[in-house]
């Protein structure tokens, strides 16, 4: 039976095709990229009020830093791997294409002897030029990438970005900052943990420090002890040895006015297994504050889960599971010093800060409170 028409209508209305979006101009898109000891992550956005949207990404596990630990050197195959997601990378920046961009790689490409060699492999294969970042400016581009999860109540800050080769924290006095500019104050580090703030009231760094040790480099450092709960001991008292020379680390810290932000893929993990997400939810995890003590109970149950109950946990992923211990001794380490009420989840890191100091940097993004 035909559908009945309403009184006095007359033939249904025709279906009107809607005319698709119009592509945005590419000389005011951005690009970052990210190679990681274990990830090549890579964003493509455009400027949006403070902030700026999301129009492509990238990511996918390549392990360049595999083997690194023992030889010195970056493998053929890993190299052969990571060759074939820049070149993915390279279309994707063709396609909306981007003209200004960023490409940098961090502490497998630092350690590697042939780092630089394999830099220019990259420069031959795929025309794209990755540039080997130092242990400062990539603990500053993790600080301005969470400028906006930064409370105004916040008088102490410890960002930390845990990544496959290597942890940087950051430590940062904000009391000097009336509140409301807090979190600008942090974005205004794009120019250098030193540089003049001008007539702006400045964020201090206390201190910040790089320690040769990520989720891949420390795992690696115990790979043989067999016992799981001995191995993770291990790694988190080793980790916590090697932040003596960090200024703060003897320092007694308040948990009033102290908010640590965690970035890195151990932290957005854990923050799932919290939530108990089966599957992730970047809307649900980015932000999200978890107290020491909810932390500690959810490593307590990853080992208490052990191996072959990480490796079939979905809250962890496959991905995940072979890193995800390292990473909590790491995590544990720093919420047995600095116990706080407030640790921040960021699903943010490197690539974001790129694109933040290039955007600052050439004016394209209002200059207001997140």
């Amino acid at each position: 039976m035909a559908p009945k028409r309403p009184k006095g209508a007359g033939a249904f209305p025709k279906a009107v095709d809607t005319p698709a979006p119009t592509p945005p101009d590419p000389a005011t898109l951005y690009a970052a990229l990210d190679l990681g000891t274990n990830s090549c992550r890579m964003l493509i956005a455009q400027p949006k009020g403070s902030q700026f949207h999301v129009l492509d990404s990238f990511s996918k596990s390549v392990q360049l830093g595999h083997g690194l630990e023992s030889t010195g050197r970056l493998s053929r195959a890993s190299m052969n791997r990571t060759i074939s997601a820049m070149r993915i990378c390279r279309e994707k920046l063709k396609r909306h294409g981007v003209k200004r961009m960023r490409l940098v790689a961090t502490e497998a490409c630092r350690r590697a002897l042939n780092g630089e060699n394999f830099v220019a492999q990259v420069r031959r294969e795929t025309g794209l030029d990755l540039e080997i970042i130092k242990p400062e400016e990539e603990a500053r581009l993790a600080v301005i990438s969470c400028a906006p999860l930064v409370s105004v109540n916040t008088e102490q800050l410890l960002v930390v970005d845990i990544g496959g080769g290597s942890t940087e924290l950051v430590w940062i006095d904000l009391t000097n900052v009336p509140q409301r500019e807090r979190p600008r104050a942090i974005m205004r580090l794009h120019a250098g943990f030193t540089s003049d703030p001008g007539p702006f009231a400045a964020a201090k760094v206390v201190d910040w420090i790089s320690v040769p040790l990520g989720v891949a480099t420390l795992r690696d450092q115990f790979s043989d002890v067999e016992d799981d709960a001995a191995r993770f001991a291990l790694m988190s008292w080793f980790f916590e040895e090697n932040l003596e020379e960090f200024s703060p680390y003897a320092a007694a810290q308040a948990r009033e006015g102290f908010q640590i932000i965690g970035t890195s893929g151990t932290v957005t993990t854990v923050a799932a297994s919290y939530l108990g997400l089966r599957r992730y939810d970047r809307t649900k995890v980015d932000g999200l504050r978890m107290t020491s003590d909810q932390i500690d109970k959810v490593i307590r149950d990853y080992l208490a889960l052990g191996p072959a109950g990480r490796r079939n946990d979905p809250r962890i992923g496959k991905d995940r599971q072979a890193l995800i211990m390292s990473g909590s001794a790491i995590l544990q380490a720093l919420m047995r010093l600095w116990p706080t009420d407030r640790m921040s989840v960021a699903d943010r890191g490197l690539r974001e800060g790129l694109l933040y100091a290039q955007m600052s940097a050439d004016g394209v993004l209002e200059d207001r409170p997140f």
